[in-house]
């Protein structure tokens, strides 16, 4: 992910070779970036803690609605149905082996595996001797959270967290000097200069807010919380109150990174508007319209990122934002998607 000004970029006449040139680089450059989009913006994947916990809370109220329903006269030869925390078990048969499959709402199961009970002869469910708990077997539904599944997982994080850390401090020190050769040389010095610059000081405000999240965020958050789900206990989780003070810095981390990240699409944007002001509408004052389209660039994400910090904070204020909340994530989703959509039509 690397921006590399050209010499033809950083001139301050305008013709139609080098105006041609800017199109093409900036179209790269944002094909380049737009790659990595879904990545960065949180789309839905892993779910929170309070995410998950949410969905079991569901279920078990489900569960216990259907078995209020089941009829009570069946269940004299049969194991009875019942709730276990994770799964709502069905009617056992005697001396048999019952299977269900590995719930598909608990995201790092195997969904494809099954768990295991068995009923005995008197028409109870096997006992552990020692813990007097019921016996439930869930190892092909746990494969993926074994140490080997763990340490390949955490193998392909590292080559990817160095692949990335190499690719955003190269574009950093590329940004840099041409940060630098812009500004030394005053020749260099107009109002198509200047918006390059802007969109350079984004992308490198965004490659620093990627360093800053990986190391705040992952130290920040946790997932003990999920302990106690598998105790089923998770109304009282769910209601209890919460040391939120801690998250605070990760919180603001996060939101200064989806903040860079939506400037670099309204500055390609313009980009665009620029380019297309001097093709048809031949502006002679171009400093009367630098700081409307600074406006743009820096202003406009500011608004709907405030407002999905907002929403976030009143609606889904789990952890460190980190993670997905649904629709929430539209709120300034749209606005880039627009952007992007505009910037198409303007190159």
């Amino acid at each position: 992910l690397i921006l590399v000004p050209s010499f033809q970029m950083l001139q301050p006449q305008i013709d139609g070779g080098g105006m041609k040139a800017d199109m093409w680089i900036v179209v790269l450059n944002f094909l380049a970036h737009w790659t990595l989009t879904d990545a960065q913006m949180e789309v839905d994947g892993p779910l929170s803690a309070q995410e998950q916990m949410i969905i079991l809370y569901d279920i078990k109220r489900q569960c216990q609605h259907n078995l209020s329903n089941t009829d009570t006269e069946a269940t004299d030869e049969t194991c009875p149905p019942e709730w276990d925390g994770l799964i709502c078990w069905p009617r056992g048969s005697p001396g048999l082996l019952t299977k269900v499959p590995c719930p598909s709402y608990i995201y790092d199961f195997n969904h494809k595996g099954h768990a295991y009970r068995t009923c005995d002869v008197n028409g109870s469910w096997a006992l552990l001797e020692d813990w007097n708990k019921t016996w439930t077997n869930y190892s092909e539904c746990w494969r993926f959270l074994h140490h080997n599944y763990e340490e390949e997982r955490q193998q392909f994080f590292d080559r990817l967290y160095f692949i990335y850390t190499v690719g955003y401090a190269v574009s950093f020190s590329s940004l840099m000097v041409a940060i630098l050769i812009i500004g030394y040389f005053r020749r260099l010095h107009c109002t198509r200069n200047y918006i390059h610059m802007h969109l350079f000081v984004s992308f490198m405000l965004r490659a620093v807010s990627i360093f800053v999240k990986d190391k705040v965020v992952h130290s920040s958050a946790g997932l003990q919380d999920f302990d106690s789900v598998l105790l089923d206990n998770i109304k009282a989780v769910s209601m209890s109150p919460t040391d939120k003070s801690r998250y605070v810095g990760c919180k603001v981390t996060v939101l200064l990174f989806i903040y860079f990240l939506a400037t670099n699409y309204f500055w390609i944007l313009v980009e665009g508007l620029y380019l297309h002001s001097l093709i048809f509408m031949a502006f002679r004052s171009d400093n009367k319209y630098l700081w409307a389209f600074i406006l743009i660039g820096w202003g406009v994400p500011a608004v709907f990122v405030a407002v999905w910090a907002i929403v976030r904070a009143a609606l889904a204020d789990a952890r460190c934002w980190e993670l997905s909340a649904g629709n929430i994530k539209w709120i300034y989703q749209v606005p880039i998607l627009m952007a992007i959509g505009v910037s198409f039509l303007l190159f």
